[in-house]
């Protein structure tokens, strides 16, 4: 009953690291790019009472042994890279990613982020940058009078100004992917995610190329949160959580049986 006590808060624990994890994706249902996360659970170790194959008084041989387990553990929060639907802006400078791929933004410190976050902005010299200032990696600037501004689904950039009818192309917009893009790290929030060991290296490409995907322009990548699926996950995530606190009053009641057995 002592063993039952801590195995319910082991499944209460986890399950409200679920249901953390759920409202965060809810929370997030209009986010351009975000990709909503996963909680992955393994159980804890098992305590042999009997192990299976030990052999009887008589010579025989135990089939089953037994075993009491202790009880769940979170083992990772993994991020679901599925394509989120496109939403069409019309603004020259949004611009969504279809297929596989990240945008490249330069962080004050020098370091590299990605984004599947492509609603650019540019300044008073016209760079295009993040809605947070961060520079596009490679940089892009726009002329400050051109009419009309054009991004090829190959990443091709090219704008037209005042008293020269043909477009003049301003550079190349670059992708890059990772081969587990699951291991990114979002700790900095701001729809930018961080290279790690587990994410692997990023290979950068033009759209449309080495399995990279092509951009969108007047497009953007809608959060792929499906919140009906999210709903119908907290629903088990909270019946989940009822059941494991029910497996702690009802062996808090045993006990309190046992103490109050007479002789």
């Amino acid at each position: 009953m002592i063993r039952a006590l801590f195995t319910g808060a082991t499944g209460m624990l986890a399950q409200q690291m679920n249901i953390d994890t759920i409202a965060n994706n809810l929370a997030n249902v209009s986010t351009t790019g975000f990709k909503k996360s996963r909680v992955n659970f393994q159980d804890l170790l098992y305590e042999t009472v009997r192990p299976a194959g030990s052999e009887t008084a008589a010579g025989t041989t135990i089939p089953e042994g037994i075993q009491l387990g202790h009880g769940v553990r979170p083992s990772a929060i993994a991020k679901v890279y599925t394509p989120g639907g496109l939403i069409q802006t019309g603004n020259a400078l949004d611009i969504a990613i279809e297929g596989d791929g990240f945008f490249q933004v330069l962080l004050p410190d020098g370091s590299t982020a990605y984004t599947r976050d492509g609603s650019f902005k540019i300044n008073e010299a016209g760079t295009v940058m993040t809605a947070d200032g961060y520079q596009l990696d490679p940089g892009i600037t726009i002329p400050t009078d051109a009419e009309l501004i054009s991004i090829g689904a190959d990443g091709n950039v090219s704008a037209r100004v005042p008293g020269d009818n043909s477009p003049q192309l301003l550079g190349t917009l670059e992708l890059v992917r990772f081969s587990n893009p699951a291991g990114l790290d979002a700790r900095l929030g701001k729809n930018l995610l961080l290279e790690t060991q587990a994410s692997g290296a990023p290979t950068a490409g033009n759209p449309g190329v080495d399995g990279l995907g092509t951009l969108a322009q007047g497009f953007l990548e809608n959060s792929n949160v499906e919140v009906v699926e999210e709903i119908l996950q907290l629903i088990i995530a909270q019946r989940a959580y009822e059941a494991n606190s029910k497996v702690i009053t009802t062996s808090d009641e045993m006990l309190q049986t046992a103490n109050n057995v007479k002789r």
